[in-house]
């Protein structure tokens, strides 16, 4: 019996075992807590008469490493309100899932308590027409115009991404209270049909619209994918627990719409990602980028695999790519632009890759969540298990942002629970410290050697209405005009490009690499300017670009985007390592691994393993090695 006892003692020790400390801690989002009586304001009110629960929206690391919670906006000591308001239905909504998920999978009943008392405050910010008033000040007095002003204004004036995590958090509470509190419940499904109500009045009618010449979706939530996904999670939670027809209706429509939004294929941007707007072609951001996760929810509430394989595009075409060339930043312009990380971005590619459920994808999910562990830019953790802390942000230089607001919090406390409910994911991502990386470069065509009147342009602002001029600059190619960029091997050359809405943009012929075309994009329609900065992939592998601008037309090119056709990412930890690899070539490819690999095709499907220190790649395909 005593060396029973021994071994099992023993095994509560062992890094990375079944009986591993669970890393869920939600002490630092129980801080941030509170409750409120608001007075009373005409239209809004909740579930029972007790005060309601409602969320500090950020919280500022003092000197001491303590931490003050603080509103949006100016403070007005006078009169105890911020420009903004102190707490907001983004973050309420979000916590009471963390809440609903955390009461489930532990049993918490302090969990439980805390969720009811967000839904009944999120509830309380519902307008009677649905929508939902995003500021809440100290004293819970309803600010429905922000300073500064948000979209739309007043905030429940239409539909938003506030009314689209109300529905998230309201789908997957009525599914957990529906036999608990079969009362409660009912409520939470009289408000979710209400905010229905809503998006049938405002979106869900429309039909398709043109932006740059594409036909795209005219009914997703703010013409946002992303917002549109995380309704879709409450929407898919509540058709699986018996929702109504029109929750079922709703959910197919918007996944037709997000599924429409996938692009590119495997060597082409953005490499099979489902994009977050219908309005451009030009941006992709980690943050609220579960579109995959959406889809593969509704897929199986809706019995329709079709929808799997746009969120299989995303998860196991483009992730790997995104993982090893950063990880989950802020900004692809459609250059990499914007280099910062936070918390949202990475769990929503966590939850993505576990959701879609084939087995590279999971493989993925544990060097996705190595972000909290130290595979991020600064090297170092951005989640204290032992407070529940999770860190507001990483820049691309390895500044550590400290504060740790609601939205931080949240998102990090969803992956934990992920991570608590597959621990062979959180064991890998333990294996955390970046070790090497040989992934894209971004050659600025300003840093060019330019000739023939090729010339730099320094416009009023990087951002472009739509995307973004990396570096802040571009070069104007005139006919005869040419641009040479350098390069130490062969590679994937990618140039990025204004395509003209008009046919004043021309074409470039990079030599024996092939020509590209920078005009006739189409009309402008729902876009915010007219053409699109886009990326495109030249035919054949090359080094040493060379481009020069044909007889006609003038070109805005921004960059190149210079891609190895073998990328890899390893990293260590634990005593262990591993190393993901990432194909860009047209044919399969044998690459030298240390250790056992397994190699995956597009769709995240075992493609071979290793076999003599090499592993074979599928094109478009990854592998990872453990040693």
């Amino acid at each position: 019996m005593r060396l029973a006892l021994l071994a099992v003692s023993l095994l509560l020790l062992v890094p990375g075992s079944a009986r591993a400390a669970p890393l869920t801690n939600t002490a630092h989002l129980d801080f941030l807590g509170t409750t409120v009586s608001p007075p009373e304001q005409a239209g809004h009110s909740t579930y029972g008469a007790d005060p309601i629960g409602v969320l500090w929206t950020y919280a500022d690391r003092q000197a001491d490493g303590s931490y003050r919670r603080v509103g949006g906006g100016a403070y007005d000591a006078a009169s105890n309100t911020y420009g903004q308001g102190a707490f907001n239905a983004d973050d309420i909504a979000r916590a009471a899932v963390v809440y609903v998920r955390h009461w489930r999978q532990t049993g918490s009943a302090a969990s439980r308590e805390r969720a009811v008392a967000l839904l009944r405050g999120l509830t309380y910010l519902q307008s009677p027409n649905g929508n939902v008033v995003l500021w809440m000040q100290p004293d819970g007095t309803l600010n429905v115009s922000a300073d500064p002003p948000e979209t739309p204004d007043p905030s429940d004036s239409g539909a938003s991404y506030w009314l689209a995590r109300t529905i998230w958090a309201l789908g997957e509470g009525y599914a957990a209270f529906r036999r608990d509190d079969p009362a409660f419940a009912a409520f939470l499904r009289d408000r979710l049909e209400l905010a229905l109500g809503a998006l049938d009045r405002e979106v869900l009618g429309h039909g398709w619209q043109v932006a740059d010449g594409r036909r795209v979706p005219g009914w997703l939530i703010v013409d946002g994918a992303d917002a549109t996904a995380e309704a879709m999670l409450g929407l898919a939670a509540y058709v699986e627990a018996g929702g109504s027809d029109a929750a079922r209706s709703a959910l197919a429509r918007f996944a037709d719409g997000v599924a429409a939004l996938g692009g590119g294929d495997p060597r082409t941007w953005p490499y099979g990602a489902l994009l977050p707007s219908a309005t451009t072609r030009s941006v992709w951001h980690a943050w609220a980028s579960q579109m995959p996760e959406a889809l593969a929810h509704a897929a199986a509430a809706l019995g329709r695999r079709d929808l799997l394989a746009p969120a299989l595009a995303d998860a196991a075409s483009f992730t790997p790519h995104l993982l090893v060339a950063a990880g989950p930043e802020n900004g692809w312009n459609p250059a990499p632009t914007d280099h910062t990380q936070i918390a949202y971005g990475a769990d929503s590619r966590l939850q993505s890759l576990l959701a879609v459920g084939n087995p590279g994808p999971r493989r993925l999910a544990g060097i996705a969540a190595a972000w909290y562990f130290g595979n991020n830019p600064a090297g170092a953790p951005m989640y204290d298990p032992a407070t529940g802390v999770t860190y507001d942000g990483v820049s691309g230089d390895g500044a550590i942002n400290r504060n740790s607001g609601a939205e931080s919090t949240v998102h990090g406390l969803l992956s934990m629970l992920a991570l608590d409910a597959a621990p062979d994911v959180a064991a890998q991502a333990r294996i955390a410290r970046p070790v090497a990386r040989r992934t894209q470069r971004i050659l600025e065509a300003e840093d060019a050697t330019l000739a023939g009147g090729a010339s730099v342009v320094t416009p009023p602002a990087a951002w472009t209405g739509e995307s973004a001029w990396s570096g802040g600059r571009y070069v104007t190619l005139p006919p005869g005009g040419s641009v040479a960029f350098g390069t130490d091997a062969p590679g994937l050359i990618q140039p990025v490009a204004l395509r003209t809405a008009d046919g004043s943009g021309g074409a470039t012929r990079w030599g024996p690499l092939g020509t590209l075309q920078h005009a006739n994009a189409g009309a402008q329609g729902a876009s915010a300017i007219p053409g699109v900065l886009e990326a495109q992939t030249l035919p054949k592998p090359g080094a040493s670009p060379v481009a020069t601008q044909a007889a006609r037309g003038t070109t805005a090119l921004d960059a190149v985007l210079f891609q190895p056709l073998i990328e890899s990412l390893s990293l260590a930890g634990d005593g262990r390592g591993q190393t993901l690899l990432r194909s860009f070539a047209l044919g399969r490819r044998t690459v030298a691994v240390h250790g056992t690999a397994t190699s995956y095709d597009t769709e995240g499907r075992v493609y071979a393993r290793s076999r003599g220190g090499a592993v074979v790649i599928p094109p478009g395909g990854f592998a990872l090695a453990e040693h």
